[in-house]
Parts: structure tokens; sequence; C-alpha cells
């Protein structure tokens, strides 16, 4: 049978996570930051690290925002084909739960009504929505708050297919080359592999939802993670571009079958403050 939900469920429910992922980077997060300071020589490099985790800690008891650019606020759905909505418009829903939760948080409001006349919504509306249709009749609610510097620093392109996965490498290389320190390092990176142009750019971003450090589960693409990480990490980068060991903690990417003619790839990138928030409906 077919289980219907009023989408006003939504709003005090994306309100929450709005606040959460701002307020809590996951343990997955300050675990891999500890981490990286255990391995990262540069005394700058360590300071660094040593404070962000500082400011993780203190942010999520003290309830407040971990970073000051609170972002776009990314919402990412993923409903069951057994769910029927009623009452209001489901993006209407959605963009209140984001509209309530970054007023009711004191959250950053960071979004222009037009790209070219630059008037802030004053709310941080709309929000940025991505839906799948999945098996179920549950809803799984993901809220993403991207900050500009990172996001900003994304990138993608079309390879010519013959050069194969060293061109790929060497793509996601330069890019973090050309990023430097303006993404607020240690970065997670997606990359995401195939499908269109579209499609191959939400690859990207889906992948840094993923728990920091998770391999990809082909061994061919967990490999490939492992070697960009380390060369990633030679780059010299350090953390918040102060030079160091640790430039990035971790590498993520993900694929899609892709045309005959293309290799498509995308890279986005995810600040230290790598913040993001889930629940069930």
């Amino acid at each position: 049978m077919p289980r219907t939900i009023d989408t006003a469920e939504l709003i005090p429910l994306i309100a929450r996570l709005c606040q959460k992922a701002c307020f809590e980077l996951g343990e997955d997060v300050v675990s891999a930051l500890e981490a990286a300071l255990a391995k990262e020589e540069s005394p700058y490099g360590r300071d660094t690290l040593k404070l962000l985790i500082e400011n993780a800690r203190y942010a999520k008891a003290e309830q407040i925002a971990c970073c000051h650019d609170t972002g776009t606020c990314v919402v990412y759905l993923r409903i069951g084909q057994e769910v029927c909505w009623s009452g209001a418009p489901l993006a209407d829903a959605v963009n209140e739960g984001v509209r309530v939760g970054y007023r009711e948080g004191y959250l950053r409001k960071s979004i222009v009504r037009d790209p070219l006349d630059r008037v802030n919504t004053g709310d941080n509306t709309p929000c940025v929505l991505h839906c799948e249709i999945v098996p179920g009749d549950r809803v799984g609610v993901t809220v993403m708050p991207k900050g500009g510097g990172s996001e900003n620093m994304g990138c993608f392109t079309t390879l010519v297919p013959a050069v194969g996965a060293e061109g790929v490498k060497d793509y996601v290389l330069h890019s973090l080359e050309a990023a430097g320190g303006k993404t607020c390092p240690p970065v997670i990176v997606g990359v995401g592999i195939g499908g269109t142009m579209d499609q191959c750019v939400w690859l990207a971003k889906k992948a840094l939802l993923r728990p920091v450090g998770q391999s990809h589960p082909e061994p061919y693409y967990a490999q490939m993670e492992r070697e960009l990480l380390e060369r990633i990490n030679d780059l010299g980068i350090g953390p918040l571009g102060m030079g160091g060991r640790v430039t990035a903690l971790a590498v993520h990417i993900e694929t899609w079958p892709c045309h005959i003619t293309a290799l498509p790839v995308a890279v986005n990138l995810q600040c230290h403050a790598a913040r993001h928030a889930s629940a069930e409906l």
C-alpha cells in the first residue's frame, strides 16, 4: 500500500538538520582531523589542525555554527517509490524548513535572488534540491550546507577517452594545485567520472557525503583514491594553505556509465568543515 506523507512533516525535520549540520561536525570528520594531526610535521600545520579540532568541539558543545559561512543549503531527498505526498508543494515545504532552520539557528544568510543583481533573499532560500526515487516507503533526508570557498574551486571537463585513468588523475591533481589554500584545507575531494555533464558534477558532490575515508567498493577505484590522496598530500599545500603534509583528508570517487565519445570528470571540494546531517521520515 502507498504511504502518504504530508509535506509539512519535512519542515521541522529539515530545520533541525540545517542546525545540526552547521553545529556538529561528524565524528568521522573530527577523527580524520585528529589522524591528520598525528601525521602532520609542519609546526604551522599542527597548530592549525589543533585549532580546527578545538573549534569543532566547541561549536558542538555550545550549539553554534562551526564556520561563519553556513553556505548554500543543498537538500538531498531519497524518496521511496511507494510514497505519496499531500499538502503544500514539496519544494515549498523543503524551502520553508531551510528558512526556519537558518532563522532560528542564527545561521548566516548567503543566497542572492539573482546571480547578477546580487540582492540577498534574507533567509538562505531557495535551497538546491536533489530528489532520487528509491525502493520502499521511506524518505531519506540529507542537508548539506556547502560553503563558498570550497564550492568556488570545483571544476568540470570532458576529457578525450584515450587519456584514460592517468588523464583523470592529472586533471584532479591540477585542480587541487590551482585551488591551493582557497578551499580551507584539509579538504575532502569528491570526484565524479562518467555520466553526462550535469550528472558527473552531481556524482562529485554526492561523493562528499560518504563517511570520510570510506573506500570505493571496487578495488580498482579504491586504489585510485589512495594514489590520488598520496599525490595531493605531496603537493605541500597543508592545513589552511599554511604548508604541510596534510592537504586532503580523503578522496572519494563515484562513477557512472557514459557515452563512447566522452570521459567526463568533475571535482567538487569540501573544506575541513565537512557538514551534513541526515534523517529518515
